[in-house]
């Protein structure tokens, strides 16, 4: 199967290509650049060649022989989608869109996008479903309730997406991101060895590891297409929800020498528990390898094999936020974030 995966120099999109190519697939990538800067350890023996194109640039020429794409090349999470949310739904509701037009047009049989369980929003009743209402909160979970509302009328005979809500992601990646919860801890606990909670920790966050996601990703590309056809999955474990505290909690015993301390209630009201009880009874081959221990425990070894400092941790390539502003503040990048000609 020839894939191309979008976003190849991320978070996930540097971990996902090796995986495929290991089972015999071809890949190509696709990626703007944002996040070059960003690379924390020498972490995969093969990468796949990546055109250097935003994706509102894709042409049809882009997609020839194309079978499936995988779609996660957006401005991801919440306070980078904040930065300029008009450019947000620019690229990742629009961009997305037309990707998904463009693919179907082209003949491109499968095309999974990269969704969230921040759709939720605020859920107070019960672990939510596939089937629960969503209530997003941000500029960036709006986007990805209008992509998947958006592309699910194109399903067809010959057209078949697949929409994986993601649990917030962790563990340890190349391109390293220290703006998600369970990564920021660590590195917090490994360069200050202390862990000051602004909030007293009590909403819940499910979260999956990013190899995990990736597994899920392989298992439905190479799924019965009846399975996956038009369908929405939660990615992650019914098992690995956990109150932000107990997130923090982990990481304290995890690391050694690690004090923590919490606050009061804080400003973000997100909360919600979810069930992964579909994703884990019907796509076949898929189960989770990792939870918040072992992902702690990994990141542990990663930090103190590659001596990481407290500079290293404060880089603006490994969080989203920071990198964006530096483009924009050193004109770089334009007010659409496209690249200024140097």
């Amino acid at each position: 199967m020839k894939i191309l995966v979008t976003g190849t120099e991320g978070y996930l999109g540097s971990l996902l290509p090796p995986l495929l190519i290991a089972r015999g697939h071809e890949v190509i990538g696709l990626d703007t650049g944002f996040y070059k800067v960003g690379w924390l350890y020498n972490g995969t023996d093969i990468t796949a060649k990546t055109l250097n194109k935003d994706i509102r640039n894709i042409i049809p020429e882009d997609l020839e022989g194309v079978d499936a794409i995988v779609h996660m090349a957006e401005l991801s999470n919440d306070p980078a989608g904040q930065l300029a949310p008009h450019i947000t739904y620019e690229i990742n509701h629009l961009g997305s869109v037309r990707l998904a037009n463009l693919a179907k047009t082209m003949g491109v049989r499968r095309f999974i996008y990269m969704s969230s369980c921040s759709v939720y929003g605020v859920a107070s009743e019960g672990d939510v479903t596939e089937e629960s209402p969503v209530n997003p909160q941000t500029a960036y979970a709006e986007c990805k309730t209008l992509v998947e509302r958006d592309i699910k009328p194109l399903a067809n005979d010959d057209f078949s997406p697949t929409f994986m809500r993601n649990a917030t992601a962790f563990g340890a990646s190349p391109r390293m991101r220290f703006d998600i919860v369970l990564n920021n801890l660590a590195g917090l606990a490994w360069t200050t060895k202390e862990i000051k909670m602004t909030s007293d920790g009590t909403p819940w966050r499910p979260l999956v590891h990013a190899l995990d996601i990736c597994k899920a990703i392989v298992c439905t590309l190479e799924a019965p297409r009846d399975i996956v056809h038009n369908q929405v999955f939660n990615v992650g474990d019914t098992a690995n929800n956990y109150r932000v505290k107990e997130i923090a909690e982990i990481i304290a015993d995890t690391f050694p020498g690690c004090k923590l301390t919490f606050g009061n209630n804080g400003s973000d009201n997100r909360s919600y528990r979810v069930s992964f009880e579909k994703i884990n009874s019907i796509l076949p081959g898929f189960k989770c390898d990792w939870n918040a221990q072992t992902g702690a425990k990994q990141l542990l070894d990663l930090f103190s094999k590659i001596d990481m400092t407290e500079d290293t941790f404060l880089f603006r390539g490994f969080t989203r936020l920071k990198q964006l502003e530096y483009l924009i503040r050193t004109q770089q990048i334009d007010k659409n974030f496209f690249w200024n000609k140097q």
